[in-house]
């Protein structure tokens, strides 16, 4: 049994590595910036809970003190933000904070979860650990990801805090309704009848978790690995989901010029109203630049073996279907 420390417990990717560490016999000690979360972080198994804010670094110092291990995964994963002050001080300096946080505290090690955005691919290409940054950002959550990354990796070298970042794509699989899932879902379902032709790196959520553990254990101190195990076209990954969940759909590809100017029109309208845009042009920027990513050095250097895509779409479809999010799509 090890003592680790997380925070971000509560999102997707932190609620499965929380029950992936209680599941192999670890004492999770969890940060909470709620009661609320704090009690359902209780529930779910962690041993203690520390309240405080990701920025408050003696929080951090608190909950980390006597782990040898600690796993960053606060962060804010959206896009049309309004305001993006809450996403430049949790995805930039945030990452900085916890690693301060963790040499304070003495942790052998910290592992940050990243995103595979912050490779920054030219458009048309695959991206990988060493690919250089194309040197413009699709959206706010790309470039704070990004800035946040590199400022973790300056403060762990200016104070010898072994760090070690995952990179991980688009996370599928149960729990997970946001993101590319609620395209896919909303295009079984029938609600969204148009869509852009684009490319999709995904990753399975067990395999992320399972890549974190492995990167704690196996990763070397300073590098990235990207956790992306499934490469598909739009039409590739709803032919294979449709397939899945017994259903036919053939959604209206727009041309890209008339996804632009359209997105351009509903950003302007919500926001003249006061009101969050469904669309906005830095989601549709980024799915018409797609994204494929080569996640093979998690493979080669840590051991991770990737799931199925047929699989992910599986539990994917099953979950979604159990929990009423394809009330239209019936086997």
């Amino acid at each position: 049994m090890s003592r680790v420390f997380v925070t971000g417990g509560t999102g997707v990717i932190g609620t499965a590595l929380v029950a992936r560490l209680l599941a192999r016999g670890d004492e999770v000690v969890a940060l909470a910036r709620s009661e609320p979360a704090g009690t359902a972080l209780r529930s779910r198994g962690a041993s203690s809970v520390v309240f405080g804010h990701a920025l408050d670094e003696d929080a951090l110092v608190s909950g980390m003190d006597g782990c040898p291990l600690a796993f960053n995964l606060a962060g804010i994963n959206s896009l049309c933000v309004q305001d993006p002050g809450p996403m430049q001080a949790l995805n930039v300096d945030g990452p900085v904070v916890a690693v301060r946080a963790a040499k304070r505290a003495g942790v052998p090690r910290l592992v940050h979860t990243s995103s595979a955005a912050t490779i920054g691919e030219a458009p048309g290409t695959v991206g990988s650990e060493r690919t250089p940054h194309r040197g413009w950002y699709l959206s706010t959550y790309e470039r704070t990801k990004t800035e946040g990354e590199r400022a973790a990796f300056a403060a762990a070298g200016e104070l010898g805090q072994d760090l070690v970042c995952v990179n991980p794509s688009s996370v599928q699989g149960p729990g997970r309704a946001g993101g590319t899932a609620r395209f896919l879902l909303a295009l079984l379902d029938g609600r969204l009848k148009v869509f852009v032709s684009t490319n999709l790196s995904l990753v399975d959520i067990a395999d992320c978790v399972e890549g974190h553990l492995l990167a704690a254990e196996r990763g070397a101190s300073g590098q990235r690995y990207l956790l992306s195990g499934i490469m598909l076209t739009i039409g590739e990954a709803l032919a294979l989901a449709a397939e899945v969940a017994g259903a036919r759909r053939k959604p209206r590809l727009l041309p890209r010029p008339v996804a632009a100017v359209a997105a351009t029109i509903v950003e302007q309208s919500f926001r003249l109203a006061r009101r969050h845009p469904p669309v906005c042009r830095e989601m549709v920027r980024t799915l018409l630049h797609g994204h494929r990513y080569d996640g093979s050095r998690a493979e080669r250097e840590l051991g991770l073996r990737y799931t199925d895509p047929r699989e992910t779409l599986r539990r994917t479809v099953e979950w979604a279907r159990s929990e009423g999010l394809l009330r239209a799509v019936r086997t």
